[in-house]
Formats: C-alpha cells, sequence, structure tokens
C-alpha cells in the first residue's frame, strides 16, 4: 500500500544545522549501547553456529579385550578393535547449515529493530531537551521583562499613576515564572542523565544541543514504506526458517550410512603349520540407519505448516499496527506544524498588544492588569510554540523509524 510521506522543507534546513550533533550520539549510541553490544554477541554466536551445522558426526573408535579367548581354526582370538563412521543422507549437511543460516538472520534482524528503537529512544529524548532549554530561555526572558516592568511600576506609583499592588502582582509573577524554570532545570537534569544512560557514558557529561529548530513552509514528496520495515523482514526470515527447517525434517526421514572396520588380532595355534595360522580378521563393515518409526517427522511437517500459517496472520496483525502507528505519526506530524503557524500568528498579535500598551505608558495610562494579561498570553504562546516544535521532531522521528530501510 502506497503511503503518501509529506517531508517539510523546513525540517531538512533545521536537520543540516542540527544533524551532526545528533548523529554523532546516534553513533556513540549504537557503539556503546551494551544492549546493542548483547545482541552483536547473539548475531556473532548464531554465525557460529552456522559454522558448525555442516560438522559430521564423531567417528566412533572402540576397542575390547576377550576375557575367555574364543578358539578357532586359526588361532584364538585375543582382541576387538572398531572404527565407526556414520554419514546422513545426500543434502542433510547443506540443509542443515540453512536452517542454521535462516536462523541466524533472524539474530541480525533483531540487532537491527534493537539499533532503530535505540535511535527513536535517542532522538525524542534530544527533542526534549531542545525543548527544555528552550522553554528555560522563554522563561528568563519573561523574568527579566517583568523586572523592566516592576521598575516602570515603580516609577509610575511615584507619581501616582499606579499603585503598589501592581508592584506586588508583578513580583508575584516573577516567583511563579521563577519556579517553573526551577522546576525545568530539574527536569533537564533528569533528561540528561536519561539521555546519557542511553549512550553508555557518565551521566554527568553536558549534551551539545542545537541552536534553533524551526518549521518551514515546506513541500511535500512521496516516499517512505513499511515494506523495508525490519520488523516486518523479521517474519519473511522466520517464515524462511521454517521452510528451510522442513527440508532438513525432510532429509532427516532418509537412512544414514555407516562405513567402519573391525580389526581382531589372532595367536598362532602352537604345533600346527598352515598358511593362515594366526592370520589376523580384518572385517570391513557398512550399516544403515534406518528410521523406521517416522511418526515425529509427519508431526513435524504438520507443525511446521501451522507454523507458516502463524507467522502469516502474525506478519498482517504486525504491518496493521504499523501502518496505524505511521498514519498516527503523519497526523501528529502536520498538526504540529498547524499549532506552530497558529501560535506563530498569536505571538505576532501579542507583541503588537505589548507595543500599544508601552506607548500607553508614554501618555500616562499604562494598566499593569493588561500588561500582565499579555505577558501571560506571550508566554503561553511561546511555549505553545516550543511544544509544537518538539511534537513535530519527535513525529518526525517515529516516521523515520517505520520508514526508512
Amino acid at each position: 500500500m502506497k503511503k503518501r510521506i509529506c517531508t517539510l522543507f523546513g525540517f531538512f534546513l533545521a536537520a543540516i544545522s542540527q544533524g551532526q550533533t545528533l548523529q554523532s550520539y546516534l553513533e556513540e549510541a549504537e557503539a556503546n549501547n551494551p544492549e546493542i553490544q548483547a545482541f552483536e554477541l547473539k548475531y556473532n554466536i548464531s554465525r557460529e553456529k552456522s559454522q558448525q551445522a555442516d560438522a559430521l558426526p564423531n567417528m566412533e573408535v572402540s576397542a575390547g579385550v576377550f576375557v575367555s579367548e574364543p578358539e578357532t581354526r586359526t588361532g584364538a582370538q585375543k582382541a576387538r578393535f572398531s572404527v565407526r563412521q556414520m554419514l546422513p543422507w545426500f543434502g542433510t549437511l547443506t540443509a542443515r547449515e540453512g536452517y542454521a543460516n535462516a536462523l541466524a538472520e533472524i539474530d541480525y534482524l533483531d540487532m537491527v529493530i534493537v539499533k532503530r528503537k535505540l535511535r527513536l529512544s535517542i532522538a525524542q529524548s534530544y527533542y526534549a531537551l531542545y525543548a527544555n532549554k528552550e522553554v528555560q530561555e522563554v522563561l528568563d526572558r519573561n523574568i527579566q521583562l517583568l523586572r523592566t516592568y516592576e521598575k516602570l511600576a515603580l516609577t509610575a506609583v511615584e507619581v501616582g499613576n499606579a499603585s503598589a499592588v501592581d508592584v506586588l502582582k508583578l513580583q508575584i509573577r516573577q516567583n511563579e515564572l521563577q519556579a517553573q524554570s526551577d522546576i525545568l532545570k530539574q527536569d533537564f537534569q533528569s533528561q540528561t542523565h536519561q539521555f546519557n544512560t542511553l549512550l553508555n557514558r557518565d551521566t554527568g557529561l553536558e549534551i551539545a544541543l542545537a541552536d534553533t529548530l524551526e518549521i518551514g513552509t515546506g513541500i511535500e514528496i512521496e516516499g517512505g514504506t513499511l515494506d523495508v520495515h525490519p520488523e516486518l523482514e523479521k517474519y519473511d526470515k522466520l517464515y524462511e526458517s521454517v521452510t528451510q527447517s522442513e527440508i532438513l525434517n525432510q532429509k532427516e526421514t532418509q537412512p544414514g550410512i555407516g562405513f567402519g572396520l573391525d580389526y581382531i588380532p589372532v595367536a598362532e595355534r602352537p604345533g600346527m603349520d598352515f598358511s593362515d595360522n594366526g592370520k589376523d580378521v580384518v572385517m570391513p563393515m557398512v550399516s544403515f540407519s534406518i528410521p523406521v518409526f517416522n511418526a515425529k517427522y509427519k508431526s513435524r511437517s504438520v507443525e511446521n505448516e501451522l507454523r507458516q500459517e502463524e507467522l502469516n496472520a502474525q506478519k498482517v496483525n504486525r504491518r496493521n499496527v504499523l501502518e496505524s502507528a505511521l498514519n498516527a505519526a503523519l497526523h501528529s506530524r502536520e498538526a504540529a506544524r498547524i499549532r506552530f503557524k497558529t501560535q506563530q500568528q498569536n505571538l505576532r498579535q501579542a507583541n503588537d498588544a505589548e507595543e500599544i500598551l508601552i506607548k500607553n505608558y508614554e501618555t500616562g495610562t499604562i494598566d499593569f492588569n493588561d500588561i500582565l494579561d499579555i505577558q501571560e498570553l506571550q508566554l503561553k504562546f511561546e511555549v505553545q510554540q516550543i511544544n509544537a516544535v518538539e511534537q513535530y521532531y519527535a513525529q518526525m522521528a517515529i516516521i523515520n523509524y517505520l520508514t526508512n530501510g
């Protein structure tokens, strides 16, 4: 099913300005994250198992001494030495190797999926840190602005154009914003700890964040597909592993062939003189291992068929889940873009209202209640704008997780 992926030009412009920083964190995480290291080791173990799959059964070597030596015409048999080597039916070793390789491919995709999820977590954590930093800066600017208004209010009180209540209201508002800023700083420390933990490094290290992330007007392009998503590809590999398992199962219903050699040393008969006196016995042997009771192989074939049907159903269900997630991310991204543009317009109008109030101050008619209302609106619009940017980029990270190969 073809999906329409709307990628805004502003995203690419912003990604250029901060991509190197975020990309370096992603690479560092992939190199250091213990979960990825564990999956890489698991994959390497699977590869080693595939190297072991074509090994032959152990050669059997046995030796025995006759406690009561059997007498034969040529002499008494002293001992017996045997060598046996069983060989699987033709193509069985290749089938085993194919099955082991299929299992290794599944472990590889597990590693790819974990890397994708880690990149998504790091990207979303990075954008959350960016939003926190931006909101802190907005709060600091508003606190400084309120201090300027407080000075204006004190001057207005001196000339009788304002009351001390106006000054107190401005101070109370400053205290509220300062408290919000302090809480955000605590949250920032916690988020930094979480981010550094994902990178498996010292949790006290600082994080370099982008200076600015914005949403542009953008262009729309076609692209992106779920077909290359490793979670869906994994079901194909699981299906293939079941196919290889059935091929191996069919090979194991064939007989095994064994080759061996028995050697029996024979003692000479005393007082006898003939050509074969004391002649040792050498006996080449061929043996077959025939699976007469093959009910388990038939049952395994039925099991493999049912397993493939189960995998097909699971793949369809997982694809539906991923398509729903992609659709939700696309809509959330567009909603974030709309909110960004709306708050941008609201902020311009709030700034215009602020300028009008400041001009009124020159005529001595300033209303500090209106000042507080406008300031609160400006802060609200700026914070919502920052949240829209964070949401936009967080949804882009999800889209990238779902569609990029």
